[in-house]
C-alpha cells in the first residue's frame, strides 16, 4: 500500500517538475555600467524566485545602444539616460509600451582620501589642489553629460578641463579613482554606496539643479518580444523588493 502510494504521488509530481523546467528561459541584459551591481542583486532575487536565469553585459549607455542597433543578441536595456530607450522605440528595436523609469541616478564627486572633500565640494574644485580630476565621456556616458553641465554650471569648465581624465564609462570612471589614477571624479552615488566601498572616502553630493534629471529608463528589445523570461524579468525590477534594492543603492524614483 505504502509503496503504491509513493509511485501514485510520484507520476502526480513529475509532470510538474517537466513543464516548470520547460517554461524556464533565460534573459540577456544590456545595463549602463552604474547600475550594475544594483541589477546584480536584483537578479540574484529574480533568479531564487523565478526559474529564469540571467545573463549581464555592462557598458557605456551609448555603446549599448550601437551594439544593440548592430544586432547584438540582448532582450532588454536598461540605460542611463531616457534618450536612448526613447530612439530604440521610434526605430523599432523597443516594444512600443514597454519603456519605464526604473531609477533616477545621482551624481557625486567622490575620493577615496577622506579629508579632501568632506562636504565643500565647489570650494576643492575651485582651488584646484589636485593633478587629475575623473569623469565619464559625455558622448557616450549620461553622467559623464551630468558631470560637465555641473563644471559649466559652477563656471569651472575651461579651466579644469586640462585636468580631465575621461572614462569610456562611469565603471572606468571609479577606477581611475578608485585607483587614485585621479585623486577624485564624478560618480555615480550608488557606487560609492555599494557594499563593496559602503561609503568610504569623501564625496559631495552634486545639488541636482546642476544637471539634467537622470531619468534611466529599460525597454523590451523587439527581436526578443516573445521572451517570458525578459518580460517576467522588466515586471520583477518594477516590484516593490526590487525597488528596495535600487532605494539602497542611493538612487531615487519619479513621484
Amino acid at each position: 500500500m505504502g509503496a503504491k502510494m509513493y509511485t501514485f504521488v510520484l507520476i502526480l509530481f513529475f509532470p510538474i517538475l517537466l513543464t516548470s523546467a520547460a517554461d524556464a528561459e533565460e534573459v540577456r541584459v544590456a545595463v549602463a555600467t552604474n547600475f550594475l551591481s544594483t541589477l546584480k542583486a536584483i537578479v540574484a532575487d529574480f533568479e531564487r524566485e523565478t526559474e529564469h536565469t540571467a545573463i549581464i553585459s555592462s557598458g557605456s549607455s551609448g555603446k549599448l545602444y550601437a551594439q544593440i542597433r548592430n544586432g547584438a543578441p540582448f532582450d532588454v536595456f536598461f540605460s542611463a539616460d531616457a534618450k536612448r530607450p526613447k530612439l530604440m522605440e521610434d526605430e523599432g528595436l523597443a516594444v512600443q509600451g514597454s519603456r519605464f523609469t526604473y531609477a533616477v541616478g545621482r551624481l557625486t564627486l567622490w575620493s577615496p582620501d577622506s579629508s579632501l572633500i568632506k562636504d565643500d565640494g565647489e570650494t576643492v574644485l575651485e582651488r584646484g589642489g589636485f593633478n587629475r580630476l575623473a569623469m565619464a565621456n559625455p558622448k557616450t556616458a549620461p553622467y559623464g553629460t551630468a558631470a560637465k553641465s555641473t563644471l559649466q554650471a559652477l563656471g569651472l569648465w575651461n579651466q579644469l578641463e586640462e585636468r580631465i581624465v575621461r572614462g569610456e564609462n562611469i565603471g572606468q570612471t571609479f577606477q581611475f579613482v578608485y585607483s587614485q589614477n585621479a585623486q577624485l571624479g564624478f560618480v555615480a552615488m550608488s557606487q560609492v554606496l555599494d557594499p563593496k566601498i559602503n561609503g568610504a572616502g569623501s564625496r559631495w553630493d552634486v545639488p541636482e539643479n546642476f544637471y539634467d534629471p537622470l531619468r534611466q529608463q529599460a525597454v523590451l528589445l523587439t527581436r526578443r518580444k516573445n521572451n517570458s523570461a525578459a518580460k517576467a524579468f522588466l515586471g520583477y525590477v518594477k516590484s516593490s523588493k526590487a525597488r528596495t534594492i535600487i532605494e539602497r543603492f542611493g538612487y531615487g524614483f519619479d513621484e
